[in-house]
């Protein structure tokens, strides 16, 4: 699998690094068949959910045309395991982290000589995507998100309510009861992560997670394969992703983007069409009265919150046509 992946020609580049970012460690991978490309640096989502190992199953085709970036932020995957938690744990914020996200993307403007950058933010790494474009649109050629968080609350909301509609209707009708007894959620304006963990759990076998699926262990089993990770690496995936998501969960409640009306720089947003862990109506609203210097959104009718696994094609194609050209916009 290592061979297979090997990057070859003459101009490419594929290393990882440890750097020191924000007072601690932090690991980046970076991959791309020509180091002149301009980057596309990936945010994963979580928060703690490094999607390093998995990057594999779909950014082969990317490294032609982008040198892509995947960072494992701090106390996620890689970064957590060479760190001390226990010192990492009180910076654990999202301040924190918007700020690494800058200084990553500085030291890859420096590292690589390259001025062209792209931003590209999933799930949870969407907050931390959409803050560096309002923070430091400079640095920026264009942001790109997937699987959107707009508003915290009303992406919990509203999800819930999908998850118990879909339900309904499902052959597992006696979950309902179940869902209906975490209401209100959120409550109070206070995000619970054992109602979080319950709504998430039915909304997978839903096909919230990845559409038409029951489970997505396609998703959950591929870093199991994945050239850059051990299982030491594996074993801190999962506890960095336990620990992320248990320190950031109760601060991420005040997170609403619903009053950016302007940025300045390029969105590009991909909505997945049955997705419930980030309802895309939330997404499709707002985009609809953002002002930027151009926009667009691509409807993946076939996925959930996995587009880049569940529809590559359609999201690399438009990395390709719609997004890289942006490059060379000014």
């Amino acid at each position: 699998m290592s061979d297979l992946q090997e990057i070859v020609t003459p101009n490419g580049i594929q290393e990882t690094l440890e750097i020191e970012i924000g007072g601690i460690r932090q690991v980046l991978n970076i991959r791309g068949t020509d180091r002149d490309n301009p980057i596309l640096l990936f945010l994963h989502g979580g928060p703690g959910a490094t999607e390093m190992p998995v990057a594999w199953t779909f950014q082969r085709p990317w490294e032609d045309y982008f040198t892509v970036v995947h960072w494992d932020q701090r106390g996620a995957g890689k970064t957590y395991r060479i760190n001390d938690a226990d010192a990492v744990a009180p910076t654990l914020t999202p301040d924190q982290i918007t700020s690494d996200a800058i200084n990553v993307i500085q030291f890859l403007e420096g590292h690589l000589d390259q001025r062209k950058v792209f931003l590209l933010g999933h799930s949870w790494g969407s907050v931390i995507g959409l803050r560096v474009a309002m923070e430091r649109p400079d640095l920026l050629h264009a942001y790109i998100g997937m699987g959107q968080i707009i508003d915290f609350l009303e992406n919990e909301e509203v999800g819930t309510e999908r998850v118990i509609a879909a339900a309904e209707t499902s052959d597992k009708a006696d979950a309902v009861g179940g869902l209906l007894e975490i209401l209100p959620y959120p409550d109070e304006g206070q995000l619970s992560l054992e109602k979080t963990g319950l709504q998430r759990s039915w909304s997978v076998y839903l096909g919230g997670l990845a559409a038409y699926r029951k489970d997505a262990d396609f998703y959950f089993h591929a870093p199991r394969l994945a050239p850059t990770h051990n299982a030491d690496d594996r074993e801190a995936m999962n506890d960095g992703s336990l620990y992320s998501i248990s320190n950031l969960w109760p601060q991420v409640a005040d997170v609403s983007f619903k009053d950016v009306e302007t940025l300045e720089v390029p969105v590009v947003q991909f909505l997945g069409r049955h997705d419930i862990t980030t309802p895309p109506e939330l997404t499709e609203t707002w985009m609809a009265d953002l002002q930027a210097p151009f926009k667009k959104q691509v409807w993946l009718e076939h996925s959930a919150h996995l587009g880049m696994i569940e529809q590559p094609g359609v999201v690399f194609m438009t990395l390709v046509n719609d997004v890289l050209p942006l490059a060379e916009a000014d």
